[in-house]
């Protein structure tokens, strides 16, 4: 409740961050704040902080939660309600990535106070997940000490370990037509709102198979009413679990555009960015049986799943270090009807906990 009502949206976390820093060195750990914030014109980098274990053959593992939140994001009033927490319904509620923030935080105040057997514990809380997991881009890994991460960031019962997540494209098509009088001289116009529509009548989007996703977002253009619109910009994105059905369907996008605006001798121009890229790990993967043996140990059903969206363990597997997302139960979440469920909340901490016994105990089967 307390931690949702500081305002953080990407870039302005400043705040968010020193209650953080003041909660993470009360706990006795030593925290250290990063240089990512400057690469990315933030006001916060990310924190790390370190918690040391007392059992030094013990596996070092670390643990993940962003900081920034989407809009509409300031001002929030959580409610509770009876068996969960919610928004005051004008805005979101940042459960977000802050129920796994907040999850965190008892996690390791529960190990503080029953002096729990654990090994060496990193925390990182990132910056700027929402807008292109820019914090997880700019991290130096070389820095940590841990061999694996759990990154606390999805929706789903706790129980849920996202072992395989997509990579995203993302697009943008910039259809250039030719500005003319709408009245006196129509004729003489390219109209390129026209030119989009006959382009996004002939794309796929939503789901394309159980692996692969499509969509439009954003259209912007035209200037006036009277004016043949000479200009207009299509933004979206394209996913998939398989690279290869990644890019054949974005390189079929960029055709139909392109085709489109020859039918019309007008021009497009297309960019086309990696945001992400994508994992699966085994079953046999020793941060996957780690976070299943634990899940087992505290009587929840472990199950193995694949998402259709990104998280800051995209880029950590990307760079080598292997990564699993765990559920945490946040619910409608991007919307202003989100929620978490309060037994939600308490399970997550127990299953960290769980993870860090898990982890000192060196049985991962």
């Amino acid at each position: 409740m307390e931690v949702v009502k500081i305002d953080s949206i990407s870039r302005d976390r400043k705040n968010i961050a020193e209650f953080l820093i003041h909660n993470l060195e009360d706990l006795g750990l030593k925290v250290r704040v990063d240089n990512a914030g400057e690469k990315v014109n933030s006001n916060s980098g990310n924190i790390i902080a370190r918690f040391r274990g007392n059992i030094k053959q013990a596996t070092p593992i670390m643990f993940s939660a962003h900081m920034d939140t989407v809009v509409p994001g300031k001002n929030i009033l959580p409610i509770c309600e009876r068996d969960r927490i919610v928004s005051s319904g004008k805005t979101i509620l940042g459960a977000d990535d802050k129920a796994g923030i907040a999850a965190l935080l008892e996690a390791l105040q529960i190990i503080k106070e029953n002096l729990v057997p654990c090994g060496d514990v990193e925390i990182v809380f990132s910056i700027c997940e929402e807008i292109g997991l820019l914090g997880a881009k700019n991290l130096d890994l070389s820095s940590l000490n841990a061999q694996m991460a759990f990154v606390l960031d999805s929706g789903g019962q706790v129980g849920e370990i996202v072992n395989a997540a997509p990579s995203q494209n993302s697009l943008k098509f910039n259809i250039y037509g030719k500005a003319a009088h709408a009245g006196s001289k129509p004729e003489e116009g390219i109209n390129a709102i026209q030119i989009a529509g006959f382009a996004l009548s002939r794309m796929e989007l939503g789901r394309i198979d159980e692996e692969t996703t499509a969509n439009i977002g954003i259209i912007s253009g035209g200037k006036a009413t009277n004016i043949v619109p000479d200009e207009v910009i299509l933004e979206g994105e394209v996913r998939s679990r398989n690279e290869e059905k990644l890019e054949k369907y974005t390189g079929k996008l960029k055709q139909i555009v392109e085709e489109t605006a020859q039918e019309f001798k007008a021009k497009a121009e297309v960019k086309i960015n990696r945001e992400y890229s994508c994992y699966n790990l085994s079953a046999d993967c020793q941060v996957v049986k780690m976070a299943v043996k634990a899940a087992m140990d505290m009587g929840l059903e472990p199950k193995l799943r694949p998402s259709g969206g990104g998280s800051d363990a995209n880029v950590l597997n990307k760079k080598g270090f292997p990564s699993v997302d765990l559920a945490v139960g946040m619910t409608n979440v991007h919307t202003v009807d989100e929620y978490i469920l309060i037994d939600d909340l308490k399970k997550t901490a127990e299953y960290i906990v769980s993870i860090i016994k898990t982890a000192a105990s060196g049985k991962n089967e």
